[in-house]
């Protein structure tokens, strides 16, 4: 049985990705880890890739998605999942709140 883990985001580290993004890890078990993601407008996570599958969810504000040769614009309650390796980055239209999730657990990310 996997151990049960309550945690509250109050005093979790707010950590800089890029220029206007920042992350919170807000929890991880053996398998999957989840993160808070703030995007100021006109802040951008570059084209990249990771080995993680990722799936993920907009809170608020709008956001330009790009992924695999495609863009679209997402708005609160779109999701998206990027496999592993694919090539994806994010630009943000307004102050944005993501959450995302990642299997395996993005071990870089655990503070």
């Amino acid at each position: 049985m996997a151990d049960a883990n309550l945690q509250s985001r109050d005093g979790v580290p707010e950590v800089e990705l890029a220029e206007g993004v920042t992350r919170r890890t807000l929890n991880h078990g053996a398998r999957t880890s989840i993160h808070e993601i703030t995007i100021k407008k006109g802040g951008i996570v570059p084209l990249h890739t990771h080995p993680h599958e990722q799936i993920g969810y907009l809170v608020s504000g709008r956001l330009l998605f790009e992924m695999d040769g495609q863009s679209k614009e997402l708005r609160p309650g779109d999701s998206w999942i990027v496999p592993g390796e694919v090539e994806h980055g994010v630009t943000g239209l307004e102050d944005c709140v993501a959450v995302d999730i990642f299997s395996p657990v993005r071990e870089e990310y655990l503070d």
